[in-house]
């Protein structure tokens, strides 16, 4: 059987600066106030996150009914609607929340230019949190359109103060598609003035692209509810490549390699590395002698943590 001869590793790939953020501010709620720590949602789409997280001491919840007065809540880095956050405070909680601030810019644009009379078209998916963490930003006036089709038959109440927001770990290109279609039946919409998908989710989709073309299969490694990594999937699958998306080293399947000289390996922006670093591992059992990194953009983006979790600072709550 021939085997793998080479990897080559995606660059950049794995964890953001937001999934960063989020794990941290976990961590540090736990190590500053104790377990346990309520999570809202899991707190970045990653089952071996979620998992490691548990086992220190973090409850993930998805009604903030199972959370007791007086505990300590995070908010997931998807973002939460105002009806949370305003339960939230009502119930008592000391809360942390750890929306990433890409995510947290858009719900202040939808804000507001609610403010200003504008209704809203979000290109998402329906039922991802982020999708229901912005939307329910308002109580009214914005309206889901998840592909080309569904633009044709959204109707706002006025065409005069019409607004697009996107969420952010979509497909670069599916949105695009979409974006078009509405700029066509609505030309004088707004646009916000950066796109909405965040720099990670475009940076690893570049990769792929860059990627697919020296390889003859292409492994993701995310979770089945990461959005972003189902796109770098589906990118590589467009770009007619055997593309596979696992949660582990142990759901590689050997007949994938078969015939294969060089597999193309990236992971999705809440996949650690320890996992990519396991496939590698497991990649070469099945005979590739050689890894290869990519030249590609090195992230340098930083997001501050709340205040109250710094742990070495005395005084500071």
């Amino acid at each position: 059987m021939n085997t793998p001869k080479e990897i080559l590793l995606a660059e950049p790939r794995g964890f953001c600066a937001g999934v960063d953020r989020a794990i941290e501010i976990v961590e540090r709620a736990l190590a500053k106030f104790g377990a346990p720590i309520y999570v809202r949602h899991e707190i970045v789409h990653n089952t071996y996150v979620v998992n490691d997280l548990k086992a220190k001491g973090a409850i993930f919840i998805e009604d903030l009914a199972d959370v007791p007065p007086g505990a300590t809540l995070v908010f997931s880095a998807h973002g939460v609607s105002r009806a949370v956050q305003e339960e939230a405070r009502a119930r008592g909680f000391s809360i942390f929340d750890a929306t990433c601030p890409l995510v947290s810019k858009v719900h202040v644009e939808v804000a507001k230019l609610a403010r200003e009379g504008y209704e809203f078209i979000m290109i998402g998916h329906k039922g991802h949190p982020e999708v229901e963490g912005t939307m329910g930003q308002l109580d009214g006036g914005i309206h889901l359109v998840e592909d080309v089709q569904d633009v044709a038959r959204v109707q706002p109440a006025q065409t005069e103060k019409l607004a697009v927001v996107t969420q952010t770990t979509l497909s670069v290109d599916d949105a695009a598609e979409i974006t078009a279609a509405v700029r066509a039946r609505f030309p004088s919409i707004r646009e916000p003035k950066q796109q909405d998908i965040c720099y990670a989710t475009q940076n690893r989709q570049d990769a792929v692209k860059l990627l697919s073309p020296q390889v003859e299969l292409v492994i993701v490694v995310g979770s089945p509810t990461s959005s972003n990594s189902n796109r770098l999937r589906e990118l590589a699958a467009r770009m007619g490549r055997a593309a596979y998306m696992v949660d582990s080293a142990d759901e590689l399947r050997p007949e994938w390699f078969e015939g294969v000289a060089r597999v193309g390996l990236t992971a999705g922006a809440s996949a650690p590395e320890v996992l990519v670093q396991a496939v590698i591992a497991r990649i070469k059992e099945l005979g590739a002698v050689a890894v290869r990194k990519m030249d590609g953009i090195e992230e340098t983006v930083k997001f501050p943590l709340p205040k109250g979790l710094k742990l070495d600072a005395p005084g500071t709550a």
